[in-house]
């Protein structure tokens, strides 16, 4: 995880500290016992379990350890989504930390203000690129562009961080086949499109693959599934490029965010109401008979109650992308997310299903 403010530090900590008193009265009792009960010895049994809870505390409560950063210069970078949200800030820092950005924006050929905003950088090392990842063509034009364009085309691609996404939300009943593959498109055949056209590139830098998937790339969601579905696609596909990849000395990265929906306008009123519109407008008779229109706008009212929560600030976002970038050792995994939802993943990842089932639905 990226380095924690104090009170998150103290949440965190305090969980533990309460996990570990609750625990540390019950769990001993009950392995003692089992302990007992096979004629082995009790005593090691409490031992173990403070042993474990104080590497836990250490981990949540300490900052990052240092790994070592590689050499900026000349070293570039090619950012996807770069129109707004992550990959519009993500792109200005590494400008500013002295990479050069190869930044994809769907709308540069529109005009689009993200676009300009780069643009008007007029920098040799900010190289604004249209690039739509559902397109081949665009996909393949702007590796060649990327190509022709490195200081030293020996040295290869440093990184590509495929972070161009899309979101949305609806019951599987209510969700269109093509909702599904539009969703996919982007989220997962973009992400593997846009590595595939320049992977060549990144292994003759040794250089990095940063996947953005999500915290429902993790555990799933009601209203959630065609997100969720794209997000363990780019969770799958990171690790089985990353085993891969070893040989060449290529590190593959994936950031699982949290939350983020106040800071990057990813979910508005208007798109929740436009896409509560769509999914009502073209559910078949039988399912809006046996839903019923309350049951369909209470859920839409709980998706539009999200529209303005969770981080407001990308901060944790960035610094774990270019941690990913820079460090000589990455992590394979990174978590930005506010503890509440860290705490989540873990039980529902960790936990027998019927126990986090029980818990959060």
């Amino acid at each position: 995880m990226a380095p924690l403010p104090v009170f998150r530090v103290a949440l965190l900590v305090s969980f533990s500290v309460f996990l570990t008193v609750v625990l540390g009265f019950g769990l001993p009792f009950l392995l003692n016992r089992a302990m007992g009960m096979m004629g082995l010895p009790e005593t090691s049994v409490t031992e173990c379990i403070v042993v474990l809870y104080l590497c836990f505390v250490l981990y949540v409560a300490t900052p990052r350890v240092p790994r070592g950063l590689v050499e900026v210069k000349g070293k570039a970078v090619f950012v996807t989504g770069c129109d707004s949200g992550f990959g519009h800030a993500l792109a200005k820092h590494l400008h500013k930390l002295g990479f050069t950005v190869f930044a994809g924006c769907l709308f540069k050929d529109k005009g689009g203000e993200g676009a300009k905003e780069l643009e008007e950088f007029h920098s040799d090392r900010m190289k604004v690129v249209q690039l739509d990842v559902c397109s081949e063509e665009q996909v393949d034009k702007a590796a060649e562009y990327i190509k022709d364009n490195l200081e030293d085309t020996e040295t290869g691609l440093w990184a590509v961080v495929n972070n161009a996404g899309v979101s949305t939300f609806g019951e599987v009943e209510f969700t269109s086949m093509d909702t599904y593959k539009q969703v996919s498109e982007v989220n997962l055949w973009g992400t593997i499109r846009v590595t595939k056209a320049v992977l060549p590139l990144i292994r003759r830098a040794k250089g990095r693959v940063v996947n953005l998937a999500s915290m429902y790339g993790r555990m799933g969601n009601a209203l959630r599934s065609p997100y969720c579905v794209s997000k363990y696609g780019v969770e799958a596909f990171s690790d089985c490029l990353r085993y891969e990849m070893k040989t060449w000395g290529v590190k593959v990265s994936i950031i699982e965010p949290g939350n983020f929906i106040a800071a990057t306008g990813i979910l508005t009123r208007d798109i929740v109401a436009s896409t509560a519109n769509k999914l009502w407008s073209e559910a078949p008779s039988q399912v809006k008979e046996d839903y019923g229109k309350a049951h369909f706008e209470q859920h839409v009212a709980l998706m539009r109650s999200y529209c303005n929560s969770g981080q407001k600030d990308v901060a944790p976002v960035l610094d774990d992308i270019t941690d990913a970038i820079m460090s000589k050792r990455p992590y394979t995994r990174y978590h930005p997310m506010e503890p509440h939802w860290w705490i989540r993943v873990q039980l529902m990842t960790h936990l027998p299903a019927a126990i986090s089932d029980f818990l959060y639905f």
